[in-house]
């Protein structure tokens, strides 16, 4: 299919989904026509193939709940902390870039941190002009890191969305291709590549726990389990993005602050990862900012693991008692980012 036809189904994918219920039919049709189609296994596998090169194959680590004074069981971590530029989003970010065609302007991004230090990174390996908006609540290793890659940087507004309100307008000015952070169908694509290395390196999971911001991660690594496993989304109840869509029966806007605000706290979840959350994540369990910064603690003080607020929360559910595994239950845990300055090795 072409660049123009994929655009074009894209556009009346996001259209019909957003739409009034008189849509509903329309809506369930598209669904059923094209949510296979753009974000399948294939086609997962097809860009871990383009990614592979710029991209790190990220460890598993394997531990005992009775480790972290739990209930005995088989815990596996996936450390996309240690891809990078910190997080799992280098996988979209290089994604879009070497999977869609760049105009002479380069790039833009919204972030709240993570999304604009990957298309930063991916930009400077590539080659491409990057220019990146962040709210004002990213935090200062995630602004350092953006510097340091050589990328534009514009810091204003309260959260994500005043930063994606600013680089749109940038593109519209500048003729620059907009990077979404996670309604994007190579986003997506790219983070769903995060499930294909970890189905290949711990093929026995029964259950995965994945942080969820916008959705692009679970949206991703959700198409390409295909049910196979139990999905279950993690969030701060401060921003509960996923659950109120949920609840809705659509994206909504919800709530959008707290500890991991620079990192899971738009206001909606994205129109392309909501279908595949509806059909294949299990539940979403919500963890509050003190079980976050307690699970953060225990991911350093057991395995000395670095995690910032929101690439701990999937942990905190499962440290928190807000998950609890069933006896033998097989569970995988997501540790997303590590753009944090919590360690300081000056003291």
């Amino acid at each position: 299919m072409s660049r123009k036809a994929w655009a074009l189904g894209l556009t009346a994918f996001k259209r019909v989904m957003v739409g009034p219920s008189k849509d509903a039919h329309s809506r369930r049709k598209i669904m059923r026509e094209m949510l296979e189609e753009m974000i399948s296994r294939d086609r997962i596998t097809e860009t871990y193939r383009s990614i592979s090169p710029y991209i790190r194959k990220t460890p598993v680590i394997e531990a005992d709940g009775s480790d972290f004074g739990l209930n005995p069981s088989r815990l596996i971590f996936k450390l996309e902390s240690l891809q990078h530029s910190g997080s799992f989003k280098a996988r979209g970010a290089f994604a879009n870039l070497i999977n869609r065609r760049l105009p002479q302007a380069g790039v833009v991004a919204a972030s709240g941190g993570n999304h604009g230090v990957a298309v930063a990174y991916a930009a400077m390996k590539l080659g491409v002009a990057a220019r990146i908006f962040l709210p004002d609540v990213s935090s200062p290793a995630k602004i350092e890191r953006i510097r340091g890659y050589g990328a534009d940087l514009v810091v204003g507004g309260g959260l994500y969305a005043e930063a994606l309100a600013a680089s749109e307008s940038w593109a519209s000015q500048s003729g620059a291709l907009p990077v979404h952070a996670f309604d994007q169908d190579e986003t997506l694509l790219g983070q769903g590549t995060t499930g294909l290395e970890l189905e290949g390196q711990a093929p026995d999971l029964d259950t995965l726990l994945a942080p969820v911001g916008g959705g692009g991660l679970i949206g991703g690594i959700a198409a390409w389990y295909g049910g196979r496993i139990k999905i279950i989304g993690v969030e701060p109840e401060t921003a509960p993005t996923l659950y109120r869509a949920l609840e809705a029966g659509r994206p909504v806007d919800a709530e959008a602050g707290g500890i991991a605000a620079d990192s899971l706290a738009p206001r909606r979840v994205g129109a392309l990862m909501f279908p595949i959350a509806k059909k294949y994540v299990s539940c979403v369990a919500l963890v509050t900012d003190d079980q976050i910064r307690e699970a953060q603690e225990a991911l350093w003080r057991v395995l000395r693991i670095v995690a910032e607020p929101g690439g701990a929360a999937a942990f905190a559910a499962l440290f928190s008692g807000r998950y609890r595994p069933e006896p033998r239950e097989r569970v995988g845990v997501l540790v997303s980012g590590a753009n944090t300055v919590a360690v300081d090795f000056n003291r």
